[in-house]
């Protein structure tokens, strides 16, 4: 089994939808069949990208600045790691969590190692 990274993408700068509480449930259910059917690995959400802290060495220092490597107009929101026999069933996972949320979904695999 392989595992993969579901990741999602969020607007930046968006206001919660009316119905988040809805998602949040559905997707609750999303996780429990990951999780009864043996894929759930974890999940986690992110702070804002205002939060994040980046380290880029130069030289023989580390440059330490505030907020997002890069500048973009979306931001990875959250994620889950799940186990998956092949792509396709790993893109199954990732249409039905983008059915739920209603957001981008990234499906992919990750370097055993």
């Amino acid at each position: 089994m392989t595992k993969y990274l579901l990741s999602v993408y969020q607007p930046d700068d968006t206001a919660p939808p009316d119905n988040l509480d809805e998602i949040m449930s559905e997707l609750a259910t999303l996780d429990a069949e990951m999780r009864e059917s043996g894929a759930w690995v974890f999940a986690a959400g992110l702070h804002a990208p205002s939060t994040a802290t980046v380290l880029r060495a130069q030289g023989s220092e580390v440059l330490v600045t505030d907020g997002p490597f890069a500048e973009s107009k979306e931001h990875i929101g959250g994620f889950t790691v799940i186990r998956a026999a092949d792509l396709d069933e790993a893109l199954d996972w990732g249409r039905r969590m983008a059915r739920v949320i209603g957001l981008p979904i990234e499906v992919r695999p990750i370097q055993d190692g």
